[in-house]
């Protein structure tokens, strides 16, 4: 046991932390926790040097500092990356949400009266206007969002929840529609089968003791081939038959029409389904929509009010930067709806709806901007984000053999090639 190989902690931080852009304490702490398992080894019998120490928790340290939230480039095509922190909001959500993060806020307080005001109430109503809904709340996530809504609408006695074989979905995480479900207390009643669910497999489903119907939208995967299932209008008058609600889980959040901002498939929005019967719709904040992370519930008043009664809503509400973040995105959207050529200020939509032309000429600049050998090619981008699986649409990119030396930069590489996409890549990166 050589314990004089540890190296002093003292003298380490000391020399570490000149190398770091982290606080001195916090390299300190950082240091004493790797030796532990050094410790370990030692007293263990393991022959270690302290060079060998030391080189282990430099090494250490730069992965833990790089491990910080910081911005990077996206160069993959991919708009809504998931490991890159999915949808990039934009310039004017941004600002609004550092005005309010950095000063006090009228988060519950009615500024008219001074009296005690409603959190959220600007964002929610503004909410239902655009989706054409009678109300709706804002969660943490859109997992949150179902867990909730199952557990305001199931009760004891009643809760039992419907849901077609061929939409229970594995989402992000591992995390599966039945454990969803059963998390939320609710019993999962399967219908139909993988390929195949018709009407009458629901209708001879309920009994009295069902709560709802739950639709999942199959946002990161499809069925293609000998498949069907009944029309929404048609499962909207099974539901009013049988006086229970009709529930749908749309997850990727498109409120515009994605078939007429690129070459790709049209994604339902939640205006659409509530239209088609569907009393409340479920769908993420930071995915297609393009804003921060959220879970939204709209639809039914009376379903809402249920929704935000239950003692659970506490627990995943969201805070006022998350909620400064998503006004100010719907508002941009009620702007697009008012003016389209103010699509610029949804990044994801911008970035969608992204012409040939502009791809080339910034390719062109970003390959003016590299020292590396390259050339431009025609490539695909995809949506990402376990969104629109099927849909890539025409893109190009800059292709070299070596990765340029931009920090952060991700790239998509192909028969051993880093391609390049502008498309993902935001102004001020390259400017």
């Amino acid at each position: 046991m050589n314990l004089a190989a540890l190296p002093s902690v003292e003298k380490l931080s000391q020399r570490l932390a000149q190398q770091s852009q982290l606080p001195k304490s916090l390299v300190t702490g950082f240091i004493k926790r790797q030796l532990s398992p050094f410790r370990e080894r030692l007293m263990a019998g393991e022959e270690l040097t302290r060079e060998e120490i030391e080189s282990g928790i430099t090494d250490a340290l730069e992965t833990f500092e790089s491990s910080r939230l910081q911005p990077v480039l996206n160069g993959t095509g991919i708009l809504i990356h998931t490991n890159l922190g999915r949808a990039p909001l934009g310039h004017r959500a941004a600002q609004a949400v550092y005005d309010v993060a950095t000063n006090y806020c009228n988060l519950e307080i009615d500024l008219t009266t001074g009296k005690r005001g409603k959190r959220g109430a600007f964002l929610e109503e503004a909410l239902a206007i655009l989706v054409d809904a009678e109300a709706a709340t804002v969660v943490n996530n859109c997992a949150a969002s179902l867990v909730l809504t199952l557990r305001a609408l199931i009760a004891e006695g009643k809760n039992e929840v419907i849901v077609s074989r061929g939409e229970l979905v594995e989402i992000g995480g591992g995390f599966r529609i039945p454990d969803i479900l059963e998390t939320s207390g609710a019993k999962l009643v399967e219908v139909g089968a993988t390929n195949k669910t018709h009407l009458r497999d629901y209708e001879q489903a309920i009994t009295d003791r069902t709560a709802l119907i739950l639709k999942v939208h199959r946002s990161n995967f499809f069925l293609g081939g000998f498949t069907g299932e009944p029309e929404l209008e048609e499962l909207f008058d099974l539901a009013k038959t049988h006086h229970i609600p009709l529930v749908e889980d749309l997850g990727s959040g498109a409120l515009m029409n994605t078939d007429q901002l690129a070459p790709i498939e049209h994604e339902p929005r939640p205006q659409e389904q509530l239209g088609k019967g569907i009393e409340l719709v479920l769908f993420s904040g930071d995915k297609l929509l393009g804003g921060p992370q959220a879970g939204i519930i709209a639809g039914r008043a009376d379903l809402v009010e249920k929704i935000k009664r239950e003692p659970f809503y506490r627990a995943v509400r969201p805070d006022k930067m998350i909620l400064t973040a998503l006004q100010e995105v719907v508002i941009d959207y009620l702007t697009i709806k008012d003016d389209p050529t103010r699509i610029d200020l949804v990044p994801v939509l911008q970035m969608l709806n992204e012409s040939p032309e502009d791809l080339r000429r910034k390719a062109a600049d970003l390959q003016q901007r590299i020292s590396e050998p390259s050339e431009i090619v025609e490539t695909t981008g995809a949506t990402g984000g376990g969104t629109m699986p099927k849909s890539q649409f025409p893109s190009v990119a800059v292709r070299t053999a070596k990765k340029p030396d931009l920090p952060h930069l991700f790239t998509r590489v192909e028969d051993d090639q880093h391609h390049i996409d502008p498309r993902t890549l935001r102004q001020p990166e390259r400017e």
